[in-house]
C-alpha cells in the first residue's frame, strides 16, 4: 500500500536519521575528525532523501540545503523542503567521555501550490523520536505559569532574547538546532521559540508544519504569515508558541523591533 505525505515525511526523517546515526558509529576512538563527519553526515542524508523521493514521488520537485537550488521547483505543484541534518555542530561533537549530542534533526516536509505545507517530520534520531503531521500527531503541551521559557541558541547570544528578557520575565532554555528548539515548544519543554538571526526555507518547513499539527501559532515576528517555496529561500525570521501566548509575544516583540535591530 502506498504511504500517504504524512507518513512518507516521516519514514523519510527516519530513514535519513538512520543514515546519520550509521555515520557517527562508524568513527572510531582515535579517527574522529568533527569537521569531516558533518561533510559526510551532510551528504549521506542528502542523497538518501533524493534518492528516495526520487524512487517514491519522481513527479515532485526538491528543494534541499544540501543540493543545487532547481528554480524548476517555483513551477511545480508539490515541493519537498528538507534539511538533511539540521544542527551539523550538534551532529559532530562529542564530550570528553565520547558521548555525543542529541539536539540535531531531520526536517522533511511537503509544499504544495494548493495548500502550502501539508505534510512534514521531524527526526531527532539520537532520542529515537519522529514528530510528524497526520493521524497520531501529537498534541502541543497547555501553556505553563510564567515565566516563559523560550528556547535559544546555546552557540550564539540571543540579543533579542536578551532584550525581550529586559521588558517581561522569562527563563532561557539553551539547546541545539532550529528543529529542537521548535519541538521542545510542540512537547512542552519550552513555551516559545523566536529567532531572528537569519534562516532559511528548510531551516523551518517540517518544524512549523508539525508545530501548526500541533495547534501552535507560527508567524514571522513581525506576525506576518510564513511563505515557501519562494524564488529566494531565505526566510529570516520566527516565532513559535500556544495560541494564548501569541498576541502578548508578538506585541512585545512589535516593540523591541521597533526599536533596535532584529539580530538573534
Amino acid at each position: 500500500m502506498a504511504l500517504t505525505d504524512h507518513e512518507l515525511a516521516a519514514s523519510l526523517a527516519r530513514g535519513a536519521g538512520e543514515v546519520l546515526l550509521a555515520e557517527r558509529a562508524a568513527v572510531g576512538a582515535s579517527d574522529y575528525d568533527g569537521r569531516a563527519l558533518k561533510d559526510r553526515g551532510d551528504r549521506a542524508a542528502h542523497e538518501f532523501l533524493v534518492r528516495a523521493l526520487a524512487h517514491v514521488r519522481p513527479d515532485d520537485a526538491v528543494l534541499s540545503e544540501e543540493g543545487k537550488d532547481d528554480q524548476a521547483r517555483l513551477d511545480a505543484d508539490r515541493v519537498w523542503i528538507v534539511d538533511p541534518l539540521d544542527g551539523t555542530r550538534e551532529f559532530a561533537e562529542r564530550d570528553a567521555d565520547g558521548v555525543w549530542r542529541d539536539d540535531w534533526a531531520v526536517h522533511v516536509a511537503l509544499w504544495t501550490r494548493d495548500e502550502g505545507l501539508t505534510a512534514g517530520a521531524v527526526a531527532l534520531p539520537a532520542r529515537d523520536q519522529v514528530l510528524a503531521t497526520g493521524p497520531g500527531a501529537v498534541t502541543a503541551a497547555p501553556s505553563s505559569p510564567r515565566p516563559w521559557r523560550v528556547a535559544v541558541s546555546r552557540t550564539r547570544p540571543p540579543e533579542l532574547v536578551e532584550r525581550l528578557a529586559a521588558r517581561t520575565e522569562v527563563e532561557l532554555v539553551a539547546m541545539g538546532s532550529a528543529g529542537v528548539k521548535t519541538m521542545s515548544v510542540v512537547v512542552g519543554d519550552a513555551d516559545v521559540y523566536l529567532h531572528g538571526g537569519g534562516q532559511y526555507e528548510w531551516d523551518s518547513a517540517a518544524p512549523v508544519a508539525v508545530a501548526r499539527a500541533a495547534g501552535l501559532v507560527t508567524t514571522r515576528l513581525d506576525g506576518s504569515p510564513l511563505a515557501y517555496n519562494r524564488p529566494d529561500p531565505w526566510l529570516p525570521d520566527l516565532l513559535v508558541c500556544r495560541p494564548g501566548d501569541h498576541e502578548q509575544l508578538a506585541g512585545l516583540v512589535h516593540e523591541l523591533l521597533s526599536t533596535a535591530g532584529n539580530d538573534e
